[in-house]
């Protein structure tokens, strides 16, 4: 019994780095370098703690050079019209990811986390960003309400990615 308990905590053991990087799947599509400029506004993604009671998420990058940009957060508490609360950082293209994957330090430098484009429309008017991890995901977009048709088919290229648990922040009317 104890030896088939250590063999079965082993395996497990051994599989769970396989099971939690099978979430994350690789950019699909190269990313222009003008993606990193302008206002994204969050349609939807998987919870997290650090966007409780967040509406009207939106993210502003500006252009800094050829491979890094500031970025700007807006999140408001509990509804559309709530407090504002902002962020600043800076971010910058993984070199060879063909613009598709991004690094953000937080903590005045000491963290930092890095971010991939898994999918985008054609007309970069809206994408699917996420940890490599598989643990997060994004939908954005240029404007703060989707049509309809693409929403539906960008969530449903999310969900094919493999994330089911979403939430959709409250934007302000367009």
């Amino acid at each position: 019994m104890r030896v088939s308990l250590i063999v079965s905590l082993a395996a497990a053991l051994a599989v769970t780095p396989v099971l939690a990087f099978a979430g994350a799947q690789p950019p699909s599509k190269p990313v222009a370098a003008g993606f990193y400029t302008g206002k994204w506004y969050e349609i939807a993604r998987t919870p997290n703690s650090g966007q409780r009671n967040c509406e009207a998420p939106t993210t502003e990058f500006t252009a800094g050079g050829a491979d890094s940009f500031s970025v700007r957060q807006v999140c408001r508490r509990d509804s559309a019209t709530g407090k504002a609360k902002t962020f600043n950082t800076k971010g910058r293209i993984v070199a060879g990811s063909e613009n598709a994957k991004f690094s953000m330090n937080f903590l005045g430098g000491m963290k930092k986390q890095e971010y991939w484009v898994l999918d985008r429309a054609d007309d970069e008017s809206w994408a699917i960003m996420a940890t490599p991890g598989g643990n997060f995901v994004w939908l954005l977009s240029r404007k703060p309400v989707m049509a309809e048709a693409a929403k539906e088919a960008a969530l449903a290229r999310v969900k094919a990615l493999g994330y089911d648990k979403l939430v959709f922040p409250q934007q302000p009317e367009a």
